[in-house]
C-alpha cells in the first residue's frame, strides 16, 4: 500500500504544472511581442494587441475545457502540455523563417500562433483544477493554491526573461527552453499517473519525440537564426548580440557597414558623416566657450569623433544605456576604425545608465549636450523627449550653452518632428529646426535649442568637413513647402503624444 507522501505526489506535481504552464506561456507571448517589435518596428501596439489576444484566447480556451470528457481529463491534459511545448516552442524560429521569405503574412501567422497558444493554455489551468477535484482535494484549497502558482510564474517569468534569457539566450532559444519545459512536464505525469493511463505507451512515445524535436532546435536555433537574419538584411553579418535592451546587428556589403538595432537601421558607414556632422557642427562651431559637452546617446561614438575634432573640448560625458554597445564600438576593429578610436580618447567619461535617471543626480552645467537617442518609437524612449525631461536637461545646460536634439523625419513623421520642436519649446527652449539629406534615412531632422533666442547658425566652419559647409547649412534651416511646421501638441508624461505621432506617421509611410 502506497505511503500518504507518494499519494501526494502526483497532486504536487498537478500544481507544479500550473508554475510551469503560467510560466510558459507568458514567456512564449513575451517572446512573440519582442520579436514583433524588433522585425515590426510598432512595439506599443504590438505588445498591447499581442497581450490582448492571448488573454482573449486564455479565456475562450477555459470555455472549451469544459467540453474534455472526465475519463479523458489526464490524456488530454498531456497531450495540450505537449502541443504547446511543440508550438511555442517552435514559435519565434518559424515567425523569423517567415519574415525572411515571405513578409507578407507575417502579422496574420503571428497572432494566429498567440491565438493558439492562449486557448491551449487556457484550457490546462481548469484541466487542473478538475484533475485535483478528482483527486478529492478541497475546493477552496484548489482555487488557491492553483491561482498562487499560476500568478508566481508569471512574476518568475516577467522577471527572468529580460534579464537572463532573452540576452543570454535569444528569442528563438528561450521559446525552445520553455517548449522543452513543457514537454518535461508531460513526461513526468505520464510517468507519475502511470497506473491511471491507459495508452501510457503511445503517450510516451509522443512526449519523446516532441522532447527529441524541441532539443534539437535548441541546439541548432541559433544557427537558423542567423541564417534568417542574413536573409532579412541582405548582407553579411558580422556581428550580432542580444543585449538586456536590445538586438545589435552589424553587416557589411564591400565597403558599406551597417548597425542595426532591434531590426531598426541605424547608420551606413557610407552616409553617416552627413547625419553626425549636421548633428554636432552647426551647434559646437558658434560657441565662443566650448569646454563640456554632454551626450545622451550616440554609443557608436560616431557623435563623439566630430566633437573632439574642437581643439578647445577638455571633457566629454556620454551616457549611453547599453554597455554592450559601447563595449562594441570601443573595441571592434572596424567600428573603432569608423569612429577613429573616440571612445578611447582620455577626455571622454562613458556611463552606461538611464539618461533621465542619471541627469537627476549630475551637477555638471555643460556647454553642449547632444541627445542623440533612438527614436520615440515606445513610452520607455518617449519619455526622454517629454517635457519634464527637457526641463532637467535645461538645468544641465550653460547661461549660453546650446543644445542639439535628433528629431525624426521632418518629411515622412512630420507631426512627431513639430512635436519634439513643440515639446522644447513648452519646456523653455527657443527653438531652431533644421534638417539634411542622409541617402539610407531621406530627409532626416534636428533641433537647436537655447535659453535666450541668440543662435545664428553658421557662414562657415573652423575645420575642413566632408560635406558640411556655408552653403549646405543655410539651406538646412529653410523648409521648403511640403516640410512646413504642424500645430500639435507637446510630449508630456501623462500622454505620450509623441509616441503616438510616431507610430501614426511611419504607419502612413510604410502601409
Amino acid at each position: 500500500m502506497p505511503s500518504p507522501s507518494s499519494a501526494r505526489r502526483p497532486d504536487r506535481l498537478l500544481i507544479l504544472s500550473v508554475f510551469i504552464v503560467a510560466s510558459c506561456g507568458l514567456a512564449y507571448e513575451l517572446v512573440a511581442a519582442a520579436l514583433a517589435s524588433y522585425l515590426l518596428g510598432d512595439s506599443v501596439l504590438q505588445f498591447s494587441s499581442i497581450i490582448g489576444c492571448y488573454l482573449f484566447a486564455m479565456g475562450v480556451g477555459s470555455h472549451l475545457s469544459k467540453y474534455i470528457k472526465d475519463e479523458d481529463l489526464l490524456a488530454r491534459f498531456i497531450d495540450i502540455e505537449l502541443l504547446v511545448g511543440l508550438i511555442g516552442g517552435a514559435s519565434a524560429t518559424l515567425l523569423f523563417v517567415l519574415f525572411a521569405w515571405m513578409a507578407a503574412p507575417f502579422r496574420s501567422v503571428l497572432y494566429a500562433l498567440v491565438f493558439a497558444l492562449g486557448v491551449l493554455v487556457g484550457m490546462e489551468i481548469p484541466l487542473v483544477m478538475r484533475l485535483l477535484n478528482e483527486r478529492k482535494a478541497e475546493f477552496s484549497e484548489i482555487v488557491s493554491r492553483v491561482l498562487t502558482f499560476d500568478y508566481m510564474g508569471a512574476l518568475f517569468v516577467s522577471l527572468l526573461f529580460p534579464i537572463v534569457l532573452a540576452p543570454h539566450l535569444g528569442l528563438a532559444r528561450t521559446a525552445f527552453l520553455f517548449g522543452i519545459a513543457n514537454a518535461g512536464v508531460a513526461l513526468l505525469a505520464i510517468r507519475a499517473f502511470r497506473l491511471d493511463l491507459p495508452r501510457r505507451r503511445a503517450l510516451s512515445l509522443r512526449a519523446s519525440v516532441v522532447l527529441g524535436l524541441l532539443v534539437a532546435g535548441f541546439a541548432f536555433s541559433e544557427r537558423i537564426t542567423q541564417w534568417n537574419e542574413r536573409s532579412i538584411f541582405g548582407d553579411e553579418i558580422v556581428h550580432a548580440e542580444t543585449s538586456p535592451y536590445q538586438r545589435l546587428v552589424v553587416t557589411k556589403w564591400k565597403d558599406d557597414l551597417r548597425l542595426y538595432i532591434n531590426g531598426n537601421l541605424q547608420f551606413s558607414s557610407r552616409d553617416e558623416h552627413r547625419y553626425h556632422e549636421a548633428l554636432v557642427h552647426p551647434a559646437l562651431a558658434t560657441l565662443p566657450v566650448l569646454k563640456r559637452v554632454l551626450v545622451l546617446g550616440g554609443g557608436d561614438g560616431l557623435a563623439i569623433r566630430e566633437i573632439l575634432k574642437y581643439p578647445s573640448v577638455e571633457a566629454i560625458t556620454l551616457v549611453d544605456l547599453d554597455p554592450a554597445m559601447t563595449q562594441l564600438f570601443a573595441h571592434s576593429g572596424s567600428l573603432v576604425a569608423l569612429n577613429q578610436g573616440s571612445l578611447k580618447d582620455p577626455r571622454l567619461s562613458i556611463i552606461n545608465a538611464d539618461a533621465g535617471q542619471w541627469l537627476e543626480t549630475a551637477g555638471t552645467a555643460f556647454d553642449a549636450i547632444i541627445i542623440d537617442l533612438p527614436d520615440p518609437n515606445n513610452y520607455g524612449l518617449g519619455k526622454l523627449y517629454s517635457e519634464p525631461f527637457y526641463r532637467l536637461v535645461r538645468e544641465h545646460l550653460s547661461e549660453n550653452g546650446l543644445l542639439v536634439v535628433q528629431s525624426t523625419s521632418p518629411y515622412f513623421a512630420p507631426h512627431a518632428y513639430w512635436c519634439v520642436v513643440t515639446t522644447l519649446e513648452a519646456a523653455g527652449f527657443k527653438t531652431f529646426p533644421y534638417h539634411a539629406y542622409v541617402p539610407s534615412f531621406g530627409e532626416w531632422g534636428f533641433v537647436i535649442a537655447d535659453r535666450n533666442g541668440r543662435y545664428r547658425p553658421p557662414t562657415a566652419y573652423p575645420m575642413p568637413l566632408r560635406w558640411l559647409d556655408g552653403t549646405a547649412t543655410r539651406d538646412m534651416f529653410r523648409f521648403p513647402a511640403d516640410m512646413q511646421r504642424i500645430e500639435v501638441e507637446p510630449n508630456r508624461l501623462n500622454n505620450q503624444a509623441l509616441v503616438r505621432y510616431f507610430e501614426e506617421d511611419w504607419h502612413r509611410v510604410i502601409r
